[in-house]
Formats: structure tokens, sequence, C-alpha cells
């Protein structure tokens, strides 16, 4: 094992289809939606209290590219950071289900959908996973779908 190795506790035979992982809570407050929206999703309704109330929002809420950036953080904190990630490939059935407004508790969890070795790269596997993120009340704000690759603890013998 070498030293990039050594923190690893998550290998792709650990992420078998059918599983779930917990990946903790955020909750972003007005400030941080602001600074978000300022730099990347500058519309009203993610800029201000007051333009959040003249919209169908009804108050400042989260871009929903912010919505996924938390998302991302929290499965990076909680997940990737300690596995043999290796990146994904692309995602997709990205939702954006209900608003994100401050203070919100927002909720992630990972479904494995489906886990194969990679035929190409025998030291890989890849999986397909869910992600639903809910608010504080049980209430779907986020689900996509995506791809991730994963070093494998043993890699398949050559074919």
């Amino acid at each position: 094992m070498n030293a990039d190795q050594r923190h690893i506790t998550i290998w792709w035979e650990d992420l078998a289809a059918g599983s779930s992982r917990d990946l903790g809570t955020i909750s972003p407050t007005a400030e941080e939606i602001i600074a978000f929206a300022s730099q990347f999703d500058p519309q009203p309704f993610h800029l201000s209290e007051e333009g959040g109330k003249a919209s169908l929002f009804g108050g400042l809420c989260a871009s929903g590219w912010h919505t996924c950036s938390m998302a991302m953080r929290l499965m990076v904190t909680n997940f990737l950071g300690q596995s043999s990630s290796l990146g994904s490939p692309g995602m997709e059935n990205l939702k954006w289900l209900k608003p994100v407004y401050p203070g919100d508790v927002l909720q992630l969890t990972q479904h494995i959908v489906e886990s194969r070795p990679m035929a190409s790269r025998p030291d890989v596997g890849l999986i397909r996973s869910q992600w639903q993120m809910v608010n504080q009340h049980g209430q779907p704000v986020m689900q996509m779908e995506g791809y991730g690759m994963f070093r494998r603890r043993t890699p398949a013998a050559a074919q």
C-alpha cells in the first residue's frame, strides 16, 4: 500500500448495489445564499429577501446550483474524502424539487443503484448512485443520479 492509499477506508468492493449511506446535514444562511448567488446565479430571488418576496418563492431562496454544491460538500466530507474515488464520468436526472430557504436543515442520503467492475480498467469499479437531499420536514429538495469511479482494493485478474 502506498502513502496515498493509507487514508482510504472505502473501496469499490465496499459499495454494494442496494446499500445506502447517510452523508450528514448542512444549513445555509442568508449570507451564504446571497454570496453564492452573487458570484454564480445572480437572479433577484437568490440575492435578497425583497427579490424573493416578489417571486413565486415568497422569500430569499438558494440557487439550485448552490443546493448541488452543498450536497457535493457533504459527499466529499463524509464519503469521498475517505474513499478511493477517482472522480466521476457524469451525472443525470438532476431535479430541484422544492426551494431551499435560509436556515433549512438539509440532509443528504446516497443510495447505490448499481456497482460493476470497469471492463477496460481492472483496477477500477464503477457505481451509479442516487443522491437525495431532504429538508428538516422530510420534504425532498433535490435528487440526482450520478456515476463514480473507485479504485478497487484487489484489481481483477487481467483477461
